[in-house]
């Protein structure tokens, strides 16, 4: 998939890609994905693991898991420097695109409460705040809300 704008391109991430992509996740997350976690999303059936070029490197990936007719958006993360620049609004199309040609209507996920820039951008895409969960993110307590989007509608 490509965007005009900056010339976004994903594709499915693999081992090689992992260095990067943990570059990303470390500076983004403040209790981050480990190797193992991703090389367990990236052999597992149910899950797609996607990574963004942006003129040859890697500017953000996604991973997300299809069980059933359901999405779940586990993880998503751009590079600082490829921020509002459409790189998750790519990934998030390529995650709908790849959900509706496997039959999956419904997408869930959770997000910090406080994390405006992700909430914002979820709305986008039709996902609703249906839920919370209290004190989810264990390292500060904050809660996380829990976002429904139906994407056969």
């Amino acid at each position: 998939m490509n965007s005009s704008a900056l010339d976004i391109e994903t594709r499915e991430m693999t081992a090689d890609d992992l260095d990067h992509v943990l570059v990303i996740e470390r500076a983004s997350f403040p209790i981050p994905w480990s190797r193992n976690i991703f090389m367990g999303e990236i052999e597992n059936s149910f899950c797609h693991s996607l990574v963004a070029h942006v003129k040859g490197c890697i500017a953000g990936y996604i991973c997300f898991a299809i069980i059933c007719d359901e999405i779940h958006l586990r993880n998503i993360a751009v590079h600082h420097q490829w921020k509002r620049r459409g790189v998750a609004s790519v990934l998030l199309s390529r995650m709908v695109a790849i959900s509706s040609s496997e039959n999956a209507r419904y997408g869930t996920l959770e997000v910090r409460k406080s994390n405006t820039p992700a909430l914002n951008l979820y709305k986008k895409f039709g996902f609703v705040v249906e839920g919370i969960r209290p004190a989810y993110y264990s390292e500060t307590r904050e809660d996380a809300l829990i976002m429904w989007a139906d994407f056969g509608s």
